[in-house]
């Protein structure tokens, strides 16, 4: 145990170099760190900044620590310290130098304007191939001198290019608006460019004095750190408008679905809804005629998010509208379809309609392109589905639809449902289905209507696994209508 102490403390006490040379590369070392440092923290910062998913702080990050540990190995008094052979540093060296400039690009693919960035993309795949090369005649050991010559050109002529380009779209008017984050972007640029220029013109032997490029990167890593920064606080500021706007939309939403299910003698309803997220399509109303009278409405827009549940909410006036004659659900599906057409070209309607008269004891039922309705009577607790479907509704002006009668008794059982239901997936993609859906109502004939429909949801939930945390992948609603007592 005290051997290999001695040994360690024995090395430690003759260092290979002297206070002289700390002080000599001193202001290089604390450049390098620095650098070190800042990429670790833009590292830390989008992590914890995690809701948004820019990555210019990441190939920030990548282009300072890869800067920062060609720097260090380049200093004689870290070399010493690190006991990395100068065979294993040269390779190191090689391989940061024609990879350095990936992440740079990278960098300002993500924040310059279209123009530029058709630039870059070229100046971005020219370097990956050449750096593959690179590194490829290094592990044979081929073209030592060629590689760095040729890479000292390939900076010159991206770092001039991407100057030139700027200049020339700025005097032509084509260029970004001078904001703020473009100028920072630019004095960084132009200050590292002088610096890279000098430098690798200075390593080819056109030019002489001091090497001021690791100053220059680091006032250009400030530059770039700002721009970073800035970028990532500003897209989390807009995600978090951006959720502040869905929760109104979510509410104005809500608002259009009604607050409670009819109180119809002789009847209980039982209405869920759930949506897969803030807002969604899928959307229920009821029409009120009398005591007896009552019409339902269930609708699915296709798609997902705002844009369906805008075309969701056109729904709740056009409904309202079909009042007069909501005991013939073919017009109803006519006049909503007359109310949808031409709003819209990507996203269609499919919707069911049931009407339901006590007096008369009777249900109509039409659909626009939507899943069958159930029916499960006491008689002999059978579930059958009942489809009278026509064309979905918002895409063809002329449509018509139709209707069917049945027969109203107490104990008669009817569901509707969107198809978020039964196209429900496990893990292994297989479809809950309309046959667990008929099974289910079967096998629970004496639930409430509100029990029915709690128990389907939690049995859906169960076979999606949503417990173990899977996404629900569509947007659900239920409504079940249990004829009670037609007395």
């Amino acid at each position: 145990m005290l051997m290999p102490l001695c040994l360690l403390l024995s090395v430690l006490a003759t260092p290979s170099f002297s206070l002289a040379d700390i002080r000599s590369q001193m202001t290089t070392i604390v450049v390098g760190l620095i650098l070190l440092v800042v990429g670790a923290g833009a590292v830390a910062l989008f992590c914890f900044r995690s809701e948004t998913r820019d990555l210019t702080l990441i190939y920030f990050s990548l282009f300072s620590i890869l800067y920062a540990i060609r720097l260090l190995f380049r200093t004689p008094v870290v070399c010493s310290l690190s006991g990395v052979s100068n065979s294993l540093r040269g390779h190191i060296d090689l391989w940061i130098t024609v990879i350095l400039l990936i992440p740079f690009l990278l960098f300002l693919r993500q924040i310059l304007g279209f123009q530029t960035k058709i630039l870059v993309k070229i100046f971005l795949i020219a370097q990956t191939i050449f750096a593959a090369l690179a590194i490829t005649a290094d592990a044979f050991g081929v073209f030592v001198k060629l590689r760095y010559s040729i890479n000292n050109y390939l900076v010159l002529v991206i770092v001039g290019g991407l100057m030139v380009n700027f200049l020339i779209l700025r005097f032509r008017g084509l260029g970004q608006p001078w904001t703020r984050e473009l100028r920072v972007l630019t004095s960084g640029l132009l200050v590292f460019g002088a610096a890279v220029l000098h430098g690798n013109l200075r390593s080819l032997g056109l030019l002489y004095g001091p090497d001021a490029e690791a100053l220059g990167f680091l006032f250009f890593v400030g530059c770039l750190g700002y721009v970073a920064a800035h970028r990532t606080f500003a897209n989390e500021h807009r995600l978090l408008a951006i959720d502040k706007e869905l929760e109104i939309a979510r509410q104005i939403q809500s608002s259009i679905l009604p607050r409670a299910v009819p109180n119809i003698a002789g009847l209980e309803i039982a209405a869920r809804y759930l949506p897969m997220s803030a807002v969604a399509g899928d959307f229920y109303d009821f029409l009120t005629l009398n005591s007896s009278q009552l019409g339902i409405l269930v609708a699915d827009v296709t798609g997902h998010g705002v844009p369906a549940a805008l075309i969701a909410s056109m729904l709740k006036g056009a409904f309202a509208g079909q009042k007069t004659h909501a005991q013939y659900p073919e017009l109803v599906l006519v006049g909503l379809n007359e109310a949808l057409c031409g709003k819209f070209e990507e996203h269609f309607v499919t919707a069911a309609y049931m009407y339901a008269d006590l007096d008369a004891k009777i249900i109509r039922y039409a659909a626009a392109g939507h899943p069958p309705l159930l029916f499960s009577g006491r008689s002999n607790g059978h579930t059958r589905s009942i489809e009278q479907n026509g064309l979905f509704l918002g895409m063809f002006p002329e449509a018509v639809y139709s209707s069917l009668e049945i027969p109203l008794k107490p104990g008669d059982r009817y569901v509707l449902y969107t198809d978020g239901l039964p196209e429900s997936k496990n893990a292994t993609d297989e479809e809950f289905g309309l046959a667990r859906c008929k099974q289910f109502l079967e096998s629970h004939p004496l639930f409430t209507a509100a029990e029915l429909a709690d128990q389907m949801l939690g049995e859906i939930a169960r076979w999606s696994a949503r417990s173990s945390g899977r996404l629900q992948e569509d947007d659900m609603t239920l409504i079940v209508i249990d004829c009670l007592d037609l007395s």
